[in-house]
């Protein structure tokens, strides 16, 4: 996760493309969802709790601190397959935690939840990934989308519109 927080950090715009696994994350997007806390407000500087001394950090939270959105104002998109259920449901949890951590939606061409293959031998549902070419040119879609949000924020033209809000309660 050392490795990956300044890669998150640095994004303009962040896409996960993943399959579902029986109604879930994969596994190491999971693990990789639960370990950005940190990008979410969480203590961003490990140093300060000498790696991950649960008593240092629990008092620095309790300390209190103004819980940054360490990522928040990115864009973002989301596309996920499968072959026989639970691609919406996952695609509306990336969004959501995505979404709760500031980052905005490039649109909704940017996020996409597609069967494929649907309810064929899970022996060639990768040769039906790899041949279906509307699936291909959504995901093109949703990366171009992407590239466009990525533009409009850095010429100060996309924004969250409730950005200037003040959160009541920051966690």
């Amino acid at each position: 996760m050392a490795d990956i927080y300044p890669m998150w950090a640095a994004a303009h715009g962040v896409m996960i493309v993943t399959p579902v696994h029986w109604y879930q994350a994969p596994t190491v997007l999971k693990s990789m969802i639960d370990r950005l806390v940190c990008a979410d407000g969480g203590n961003a500087d490990p140093t300060s709790t000498a790696g991950k001394d649960p008593e240092k950090a629990k008092a620095i939270e309790m300390k209190g601190w103004d819980y940054p959105r360490h990522l928040a104002g990115r864009a973002f998109s989301v596309i996920v397959h499968g072959d026989s259920a639970g691609t919406e449901s996952l695609r509306r949890g990336l969004t959501d935690w995505l979404s709760d951590m500031g980052l905005i939606g490039a649109g909704h061409r940017a996020e996409i939840d597609r069967y494929i293959g649907y309810y064929g031998p899970y022996a060639t549902s990768h040769e039906e990934l790899d041949a279906d070419r509307a699936f291909q040119e959504e995901t093109r879609n949703a990366a171009q989308a992407l590239v466009q949000a990525v533009k409009l924020l850095r010429a100060g033209k996309l924004r969250q519109a409730d950005s200037h809000l003040q959160d009541p309660r920051p966690k």
